[in-house]
């Protein structure tokens, strides 16, 4: 007997890259496994609320990775099949895993990608423009009817190729990430207090600053929040970290009926947890083992490390 369509509604809509990563560490290479930003954001935040995944990959991906998702109930009816080979990207970490060296990146169907959402998904309330190219977050951006609160990410490609489309986005959303060098590349502050308060004079309610292993930096006009993160004892594979930690924070967003400072703070909270998770093995393989269980169970743990 097959099993019945999952039709529960999709209060969360994803868009970023999905592709297959080659990653190599002092220890192992691990070759054509699942990767992108819209596969580690969707797979974070399944613990939390049901996502829709928007993107593309080619007639090569493997059935087995869309299974994976499927098996976290990813919606999928946003993943586009070209014809061409799917994105590709490699790298190279130095011992200590917190350098890395891009080898190869092949954008291949993704060069191409204009994404048209599917009916279902345009009145979500809740949208996440993963790390993608600005133009493509805008066309997605462009096609929500009801949104209640909106996200993006980049990179540092972005903030040289694309500044003025990328000004654009962060322009229309509520909630703005970045690493800690992209925020001094992209406003050309030296210090973080005031490369994110030249962030929330461009429109966004709230910025928040990933600092890897040393948490993040929540800034809005209410003032500024330090959330660590969480100490795990073996990192396999940072790959993707900075992607859970967004999808889990959106995922407790996306599942509320209002969103307050104070609940900001929280998701953050089960964000660093979530990125713990996914650096202690390559690619998604810990998001797809754990269960909401395995996070709140460290979630109370993280609650007694830092109480002061």
């Amino acid at each position: 007997m097959k099993a019945k369509p999952d039709n529960a509604a999709v209060k969360l809509v994803v868009v970023g890259s999905i592709g297959l990563d080659t990653v190599t560490t002092s220890a192992t290479t691990r070759r054509n496994v699942l990767g992108g930003s819209v596969s580690y954001a969707c797979a974070a935040a399944s613990f939390f609320t049901r996502p829709g995944l928007v993107g593309v990959v080619g007639r090569d991906f493997p059935t087995r990775y869309r299974a994976a998702l499927r098996s976290r109930r990813v919606d999928l009816r946003g993943l586009e099949s070209a014809a061409g080979r799917t994105f590709r990207w490699s790298c190279a970490y130095e011992p200590n895993l917190k350098e890395r060296e891009t080898l190869s990146t092949a954008l291949n169907v993704l060069a191409d990608f204009a994404p048209e959402l599917p009916t279902a998904y345009r009145h979500s309330p809740c949208l996440f423009l993963a790390n993608i190219a600005p133009e493509v977050q805008l066309k997605v951006l462009s096609q929500m009817c009801a949104l209640r609160f909106v996200a993006a990410d980049t990179m540092d490609l972005w903030i040289r190729a694309t500044r003025p489309a990328l000004l654009k986005v962060i322009r229309q959303v509520d909630l703005f990430l970045i690493n800690d060098a992209e925020a001094r590349a992209l406003t050309g502050e030296e210090h973080l207090v005031p490369a994110a308060r030249h962030l929330l004079k461009l429109g966004p309610r709230y910025v928040i600053i990933k600092k890897g292993e040393h948490g993040s930096m929540l800034f809005s006009r209410q003032g500024v929040v330090l959330s660590p993160a969480y100490p795990v004892d073996l990192v396999r594979d940072p790959t993707g970290a900075g992607d859970a930690f967004a999808g889990a924070l959106l995922g407790v967003l996306a599942r509320a009926g209002s969103i307050t400072s104070a609940l900001v703070r929280r998701a953050m909270l089960y964000g660093a947890i979530t990125a713990s998770f996914t650096v202690e093995a390559f690619s998604l393989e810990k998001l797809l083992a754990i269960r909401r269980a395995d996070i709140e169970a460290r979630a109370r743990q993280f609650r007694r490390m830092i109480r002061c």
